[in-house]
């Protein structure tokens, strides 16, 4: 009974692992897909990168929990990320639990490695 009760925990172990690790994207797919005009069936001719150069004003999106772009209030990254996809890409918003969904996030929230550091405050 013992040995059950350890191999039932073991896998339940690995299960928590494995999902942990498949519940992160792969952050190249992800910039691929930002720099894809086609990406979630976008007809505007534009990417995600067409509006964010190289996710230029994306820096701090990792750690935001509400977004306001035009007006609308979005309440995770992943909203803001289909909001953009429908109203300034004209594509369709995707599966917000896609692996596509986890590569692009996995990308902006990668972005924050690159904000440009605060300049120390001048004496005179």
């Amino acid at each position: 009974m013992k040995i059950i009760r350890v191999a039932l925990l073991s896998v339940i172990a690995l299960g928590l692992v494995f999902s942990f690790a498949f519940a992160e994207g792969d952050m190249a797919k992800g910039k691929a897909l930002f720099n894809d005009i086609k990406f979630a069936g976008g007809t505007a001719g534009k990417s995600c990168n067409s509006c964010h150069p190289d996710g230029k004003g994306l820096e701090k999106s990792a750690g935001k929990k509400e977004f306001n772009i035009m007006g609308k209030k979005q309440k995770s990254l992943e909203e803001a990320i289909n909001f953009c996809i429908v109203n300034a890409n004209k594509g369709k918003a995707i599966d917000t639990k896609s692996a596509d969904m986890a590569n692009v996030v996995t990308y902006i929230k990668s972005l924050k490695e690159k904000a440009p550091a605060e300049k120390p405050m001048e004496t005179k």
